[in-house]
């Protein structure tokens, strides 16, 4: 009996796999945290027309790297914060460089 517990705690134990999305960067304002928009598309139940939802999910960026329109994918992770429970897993696509323009201030 003993060497059936002790086989049995041998085993480790598999932990789940970390859901991951994709998604864009609507928000990059704050310090570490960028707000990613993850688009689902879904086939209604009755009519059969496909349907986008959108749902906005915070995540953590540590070295602050993804910019607005950067294609990114998020992992779940621990809760980082009141809203944070993503993290930055990589960046799929950069998104093009819009040259700022120059502004004239008037009365100068």
């Amino acid at each position: 009996m003993a060497e059936t517990n002790t086989s049995a705690q041998a085993t480790p134990k598999v932990q789940g796999r970390r859901k991951e999305v994709v998604g864009e960067v609507v928000a990059n304002r704050m310090q570490k945290t960028i707000v990613v928009k993850v688009t689902r598309k879904k086939s209604h139940p009755f009519y059969g027309r496909v349907i986008a939802r959108n749902k906005k999910f915070y995540a953590h960026d540590e070295k602050n790297e993804a910019h607005v329109g950067d294609v990114v994918r998020i992992e779940e992770t621990r809760p980082l914060s009141k809203l944070k429970r993503w993290k930055l897993k990589d960046i799929v696509r950069k998104t093009a460089l819009v040259p700022e323009a120059a502004v004239e201030v008037p009365g100068t």
